[in-house]
């Protein structure tokens, strides 16, 4: 009996949860989400590479909030709805890479361009070159 018990109790977990996330009625454009990530992905860069002394939370926070006019919970449900299809998720997460390598080739032809050194593409906790991901 405990058997039964046991694959109903399974069977009721597999088909009880609902991986998907309802539409929310404030859903942030696909694209204007892909330039949100790509922005917080520059910020966090400023952040973790303490450029410019860095910037909070707080700054990062608001910046995204003001200028894309959102709220906190805006975007955490539009997030949440985007990432309940990780193939699409993944999609936007690649045209944020292949954004932020364009900004990155840009910046080195303007350096050379000025004849400054290109510092080479070093992860600076490893000591290592960063593989490619193409």
């Amino acid at each position: 009996m405990k058997k039964y018990f046991g694959i109903f109790g399974l069977f009721f977990l597999l088909f009880s949860c609902d991986k998907t996330i309802e539409k929310p009625e404030d859903l942030i454009a696909k694209d204007k989400m892909i330039s949100i990530l790509y922005d917080i992905s520059l910020l966090e860069a400023i952040k973790s590479q303490n450029i410019n002394g860095g910037i909070s939370k707080e700054k990062e926070n608001d910046y995204i909030f003001k200028k894309y006019q959102i709220d906190s919970i805006q975007l955490a449900r539009s997030n949440s709805y985007y990432l309940s299809d990780l193939t699409e998720y993944a999609k936007m997460c690649e045209t944020v890479r292949i954004k932020l390598n364009q900004q990155k080739e840009h910046i080195e032809k303007e350096m050379k361009k000025k004849g400054l050194d290109v510092p080479p593409n070093i992860s600076p906790r490893l000591g290592e070159e960063v593989p490619s991901i193409e």
